[in-house]
């Protein structure tokens, strides 16, 4: 059994998990990357990986506080029975792959105008063009086999394209994307530079002129000294709580 000292860590370190939660919920409808009251946001809080947070249902994520994230149980179903229920198509994929694949720690799923452009492509795939796109060399996916609303049965074939813990990014075709990290920074910090790679890659695609790409070799060394770059994603959020606070944003609450 957990002592006091350790219980009131918990307590605290879930509120903290709570707030970050909420200011990437404001900080993501403030760069117009969410949709309606659509989209959603997961983070699992325990051991296991099945118990997780998420927005509630039809809840804009301009309006999003830390006390409104509902908890969630991956291997318990009845959650859909409940006054709470969570939206049957986030259930779907996000319980799906919190429940089959642990590693995947945090999820952000959003329809970004750029990355929901790149999905739409015969080819989804985001070539290391510049210095942001090599960020995803080999660490992103793409599925190719929309088979229409995240409910548990494509909620879990989804989940069984996402094995590899190196993947960071998955190109939902047709549909949108997810980034998948083991914190709320870490995968905040990976949708937010994807939706930029993914801008640059439709803008170069737009002018009609070849384009440069970069050597395999080159863009593998910019991927993996980007992903050992100390402390940006930490900052980023940090940064992004300081300015919400700033402006007397109620995210916390």
């Amino acid at each position: 059994m957990p002592n006091t000292v350790e219980r009131i860590k918990a307590d605290r370190d879930l509120e903290t998990q709570r707030e970050d939660m909420a200011a990437t919920f404001r900080w993501a409808e403030r760069l117009n990357m969410n949709e309606a009251v659509a989209n959603h946001f997961s983070l699992a809080v325990d051991g296991a990986g099945t118990q997780f947070l998420m927005n509630p249902n039809q809840v804009h994520f301009g309006r999003i506080k830390a006390s409104d994230l509902i908890l969630l149980d991956a291997n318990d179903p009845s959650a859909m029975e409940g006054p709470e229920a969570p939206d049957p198509t986030a259930w779907g994929l996000h319980g799906s792959i919190h429940r089959l694949c642990p590693h995947a720690r945090c999820l952000m799923h959003v329809h970004s105008k750029a990355a929901t452009v790149l999905a739409t492509l015969a080819n989804s795939t985001l070539p290391p063009i510049d210095q942001n796109s090599a960020m995803f060399y080999e660490r992103h996916i793409v599925d190719a086999d929309y088979g229409g609303l995240a409910f548990e049965a494509e909620g879990v074939r989804c989940a069984g394209l996402l094995n590899n813990p190196k993947i960071r990014i998955m190109v939902m075709g047709n549909h949108g994307v997810l980034a998948l990290g083991q914190t709320v920074a870490d995968t905040f910090f990976q949708l937010y530079y994807f939706e930029r790679a993914a801008q640059t890659y439709i803008s170069a695609l737009q002018t009609g002129q070849p384009l440069r790409f970069l050597d395999d070799d080159i863009a593998r060394k910019t991927a993996e000294e980007l992903a050992a770059y100390p402390d940006s994603a930490d900052s980023y959020l940090r940064d992004i709580k300081l300015i919400l606070d700033a402006e007397g944003s109620d995210f916390r609450l």
